[in-house]
């Protein structure tokens, strides 16, 4: 069994050397991973236990391949706050939110989970290269220093809801599905959301001791998964991932990450023009939608696979995975005229795949908060 093909579709991205491969490539069993996730393992022999250990928060997981990016002196925070898409002025030491980079015309270029620890802004991204190299080029006369720190830090996944505490490694603790301040959510309440009961977490450790401080979790009694159950997890919570989520056209809307990434009431900011124009009289254009995948035929779409309707292509595949309870699943991005009660085909070797949709992103496309209408509503 191979490991599905990872999207990445953002220049950005597709440009950016990958963190050194990991140590725990070497333990017994270890298969790696690809696409996105390589240089990890995907799992050690077993992953449906050790997806089943990581649900009911006894798995440790390696994230090294993530990018780590640093930002020091006085004006961090207000800096991040002027050129990205959330609320950073007042960010508390070890409080855990994400950001994005937008584009002038509010399509995402970088996305990084941010957490400062009272001196270091430290941000957790899937294009470090390319991130830094830009934050870099935005600093004028502001008293800032940029670093990528990939090569001397590497993260660790656990499935544990709480943030690093004073004295603790560098903590990012993952606010989704929960509506950050400033936020407005599309999709379910935060309390019906399937990823409500997510816990998860990244710690960040020295790049050099990363196998070290595996050892000791699984010397507590955790079990070492892979990335085939953080993306089988993640899947299922309807969590939207740069690497996978993302291609040129994206905007946020389409996601649901205005729950946790974009701060509607704070100043101007590249992109926000779109950003309010759709949350308060558009629609997005597309929404994303989690397939249930017919596995009867025992077949696994790639990434990038076609999904259609009624004979016409209505999106692509995103994300595949297979979940230890709900079986074959997938999040696509897909038209938001596309009828979602319809059942769909995934293009796929050997044969179309029926899947069944259900929707992150409703079809109507309009927000839990969206002001009301005073005159026709833009289509």
């Amino acid at each position: 069994m191979t490991a599905p093909d990872s999207q990445t579709t953002t220049p950005a991205a597709d440009d950016a050397p990958a963190p050194p491969p990991s140590p725990l490539l070497g333990r017994r069993g270890a298969v790696a991973a690809s696409g996105a996730d390589a240089g990890v393992p995907w799992h050690y022999g077993d992953p449906t236990a050790e997806q089943r250990a990581l649900a009911h928060g006894g798995a440790v997981v390696d994230q090294s391949h993530l990018g780590v990016v640093t930002v020091t002196g006085p004006d961090r925070l207000a800096w991040l706050h002027s050129i990205t898409s959330q609320q950073l002025t007042d960010l508390p030491p070890r409080t855990s939110t994400e950001t994005l980079v937008l584009s002038p015309h509010g399509h995402v270029e970088h996305a990084a989970a941010v957490v400062d620890d009272g001196t270091t802004t430290w941000l957790l991204t899937e294009t470090a290269p390319a991130l830094a190299a830009w934050l870099d080029r935005m600093r004028f006369m502001m008293r800032v220093e940029v670093a990528d720190v990939t090569a001397q830090w590497a993260a660790i996944g656990e499935p544990v809801d709480a943030e690093g505490a004073e004295g603790e490694p560098v903590t990012w603790r993952d606010p989704w599905p929960r509506v950050l301040p400033g936020g407005t959510r599309y999709g379910a309440p935060d309390d019906e959301h399937p990823g409500a009961d997510r816990a998860w977490r990244l710690v960040l450790v020295p790049r050099a001791g990363l196998a070290d401080a595996v050892a000791a979790r699984e010397a507590a009694g955790w079990r070492l998964a892979g990335t085939w159950a953080t993306e089988a997890l993640r899947v299922e919570a309807w969590r939207p991932r740069f690497a996978h989520e993302v291609d040129h056209k994206t905007i946020p809307h389409e996601l649901d990450w205005l729950r946790t990434a974009v701060h509607l009431h704070k100043g101007c900011y590249r992109g926000q023009e779109t950003v309010a124009r759709v949350h308060n009289l558009g629609r997005p254009p597309r929404r994303l939608v989690m397939l249930h995948l017919d596995g009867s035929g025992h077949l696994l779409p790639e990434v990038g696979a076609e999904v259609s309707l009624a004979g016409r292509a209505i999106g692509t595949v995103t994300s595949v995975a297979r979940h230890h309870e709900l079986g074959p699943v997938a999040l696509a991005v897909v038209k938001r005229s596309a009828d979602p009660d319809a059942e769909v085909l995934v293009a796929c070797d050997g044969g179309d795949v029926a899947a069944a949709q259900e929707p992150v992103v409703p079809g109507e496309g309009v927000s839990a908060d969206r002001p009301a209408p005073r005159g026709e509503v833009a289509r």
